[in-house]
């Protein structure tokens, strides 16, 4: 799906604000339902950009991807060498290593 945008299907996906002025706005969707990506440009200049939802989700999901990567490289280089054992982080966490413990909401990992 990034192949939308490519610089090769920018020239496709330019959309002049005056087909949404004569009534288009329906047939534009359906276009951006299709390609996934249209750029809606008003006296020959990008004013918005129109994504499906899901190319919008997968680039916010790259964004986020990107600033998770930058935190663990900057963590990485902050490290100090310290290593903790499972055992002491169940003991830190209060948690017994069966697995039947709930975890403490405040360490709580939102896997959606």
């Amino acid at each position: 799906m990034l192949n939308v945008l490519s610089l090769n299907n920018m020239l496709e996906s330019l959309v002049p604000i005056t087909r949404f002025n004569r009534g288009e706005a329906n047939k534009i969707f359906d276009e951006v339902r299709e390609s996934g990506c249209k750029v809606v440009v008003k006296n020959n200049v990008p004013t918005c950009v129109l994504l499906t939802p899901e190319l919008y989700k997968m680039l916010i999901d790259m964004i986020e991807d990107q600033n998770l990567f930058e935190l663990a490289e900057e963590r990485l280089k902050q490290d100090s060498g310290i290593v903790y054992t499972e055992e002491e982080v169940y003991r830190e966490l209060g948690i017994q290593p069966d697995g039947n413990d709930e975890i403490p909401m405040e360490y709580g990992v939102d896997f959606e």
